[in-house]
């Protein structure tokens, strides 16, 4: 048997599928460790947090997620786009991580200085003392600090396809924050000992991943104005969008927050751990498929094949996922406890919203990968337009008005997306067609 598979394995026509099964299984695995220690940690948080609690975390995981957004703007798919084109030349790759860090910096500061103040609000808004939101702020420093680098430190890693060495800092960072909220769960104030134990194992995790980088990257560059110059000429397409696709994505946990009630966040919180668990796949996709996309070579055949190979494959699995939360429900809402037993109808609608996210997500990461950036008065307008539409349609004072305006809205996120991949993959194919004519 070992002797057929060593066969096999030599053949050409039998070893990229070797490659690939090697691969996946690596990174699947990795990824479903990592991701299982992050929803052990999730359900003990829920469980371990009064719903009034796990609101207030709710709000600073939603506004943490603004502030990186803010802070990032483009920079990171502008530090792959630009890696990507020198992605064996260590000296050009440190340029290039340098440039974008130092840019990730800068962004930070006005990142900080606009959502932090409104979290406060927020936070205070919903019962917290001011005291206690105070602290909460201060938790979250840690991993917003962490997300200023890792996106970046991640990019020569994932182009040079060292997935072995990347998996395992993820699986040792999740262990650490596991092993911390562990020990400070118990302790007071609950939120933001739980929103620290995440933060601190993530800068940890940092330094190890720059050690990583450290083997495709020359750290001693320095940044490149001429690099610079080129990722915030993608930055100035792309930030007008990236400005407002992060707000819109924590739109709904805006709302809900205004119009609704503490318990409602909760619920939205909640089931957005269960969703989470598409990040398994998410992961594998950023990972394996998106770099390798950007390294294709700029023909339209082959970019067109495998574009149609990834949403097929992201199309199955979101089947798949949302056949178990349709037909298995009571089973799932089990892992969130009592407190949330009753949301059947929200959990599908959750899974079915955190699928058409996922889609969106991958197909926003191709485009930019490939450089390409939907323009932003249509991108813009045609999406605040729905939106419009749907706040004036829906009432967002329950968990599921909330959910199924987050599903409309990323339903057609997701067709501008994609109608732009196609779009650009057609004008390639016409360009191709009138060179070969000369």
């Amino acid at each position: 048997m070992r002797a057929l598979v060593t066969r096999l394995r030599a053949d050409p026509r039998y070893a990229k599928f070797f490659e690939w099964g090697v691969l996946v299984s690596i990174t699947g695995s990795a990824q479903m460790l990592v991701q299982g220690l992050g929803l052990l940690s999730g359900f003990l948080i829920i469980h371990m947090l009064s719903t009034h609690e796990y609101a207030l975390y709710t709000l600073a995981y939603t506004m943490l997620g603004t502030l990186v957004a803010l802070a990032d703007g483009g920079i990171t798919a502008g530090v792959l786009a630009h890696g990507a084109k020198a992605w064996q030349d260590k000296g050009a790759m440190g340029e290039t991580v340098a440039t974008g860090l130092q840019l990730r910096r800068k962004f930070s500061m006005v990142s900080l200085a606009v959502s932090m103040p409104v979290l406060f609000v927020l936070l205070v808004k919903h019962g917290a003392a001011w005291q206690f939101a105070v602290l909460i702020l201060l938790a979250l420093v840690p991993a917003f600090l962490a997300g200023l680098t890792e996106d970046i430190l991640e990019v020569p890693v994932r182009l040079n396809q060292d997935i072995t060495a990347l998996q395992k800092n993820l699986i040792a960072v999740n262990v650490l924050r596991f092993v911390l909220l562990l020990s400070t769960i118990f302790m007071l104030p609950f939120a933001a000992m739980a929103i620290l134990a995440n933060g601190i194992p993530r800068i940890w995790a940092n330094y190890r991943l720059r050690k990583i980088a450290f083997k495709f990257t020359d750290f001693s560059k320095p940044p490149n104005p001429e690099i610079r110059r080129g990722i915030l000429a993608m930055v100035k397409r792309t930030l007008p969008g990236a400005i407002y696709y992060c707000l819109s994505s924590q739109l709904s946990v805006w709302l809900i927050s205004i119009y609704g009630n503490t318990e409602a966040i909760a619920q939205i919180g909640a089931l957005g751990r269960l969703a989470a668990i598409l990040t398994v796949v998410g992961g594998i996709f950023s990972t394996l498929i998106v770099p390798r996309f950007a390294r294709l070579p700029e023909r339209s055949d082959v970019l067109f094949k495998r574009l149609i190979q990834i949403l097929g494959l992201m199309f199955v699995i979101s089947l798949v996922s949302c056949a178990i939360a349709w037909f298995f429900p009571t089973q799932v809402l089990y892992l969130l406890g009592k407190n949330y037993a009753n949301l059947d109808i929200e959990l599908f609608l959750s899974v079915l919203g955190g699928c058409v996210s996922m889609m969106v997500g991958i197909a926003y990461a191709l485009s930019l990968g490939r450089t390409w950036v939907v323009p932003v008065a249509f991108n813009v307008t045609s999406c605040i337009v729905v939106q419009a539409l749907l706040i004036f349609a829906l009432d967002f004072s329950t968990a599921r008005g909330v959910l199924v305006y987050g599903l409309l809205n990323s339903i057609w996120v997701f067709a501008v997306f994609l109608g732009y991949l196609v779009y650009r993959i057609f004008l390639l194919r016409k360009h191709e067609a009138r060179t070969a004519a000369l």
